[in-house]
């Protein structure tokens, strides 16, 4: 038997094509698993900040309400006190000169300006405070989605 014998030439190179590929293949396997040990340890990681996130959100979401509940406590009692007469609207103005609805004010007032003061309805005072209100929620709402957009950028 001669090392250049056809047969002996083809066992050599099946020998060493095969080891290649077995290590090959070996070596793509525990790649494959290790890459899937990393992605599940990374998927957890994700879970637990994403549950994180959630906590956040949450307690803002309740400090929301929170606050919400109570401006809307106070804009009843505003409107009671509206309604009932214990609340007026006083408006400063520029002019002597006022429309019908509201009748000018000079005497009594601390400072000596001009100002005009709602005459009997409550409509003008009601919807004044509706758009104050409907403007300090989302006021409210966007202050705490700034600090909660905040809060989970830093998480990262």
């Amino acid at each position: 038997m001669s090392l250049f014998n056809p047969w002996v030439l083809l066992s050599i190179l099946m020998a060493v094509v095969g080891a290649f590929g077995s290590g090959y293949y070996k070596g793509q396997h525990d790649e494959n698993t290790r890459q899937q040990i990393e992605i599940a340890a990374l998927n957890a990681k994700a879970r637990e900040t994403e549950q994180n996130m959630a906590n956040v959100a949450n307690t803002y979401a309740e400090t929301l309400r929170k606050s919400q509940n109570a401006a809307r406590t106070k804009e009843t009692k505003l409107r009671a006190d509206i309604s009932t007469g214990a609340l007026r609207l006083s408006i400063p103005t520029q002019s002597a000169v006022c429309s019908t609805s509201v009748t000018a004010v000079t005497a009594g007032s601390d400072d000596g300006e001009a100002g005009a003061e709602s005459s009997g309805s409550t409509d003008v005072a009601a919807n004044l405070l509706q758009i104050a209100s409907d403007g300090d929620s989302a006021i409210r709402k966007l202050n705490l989605c700034i600090q909660t957009y905040e809060t989970l950028r830093n998480m990262k």
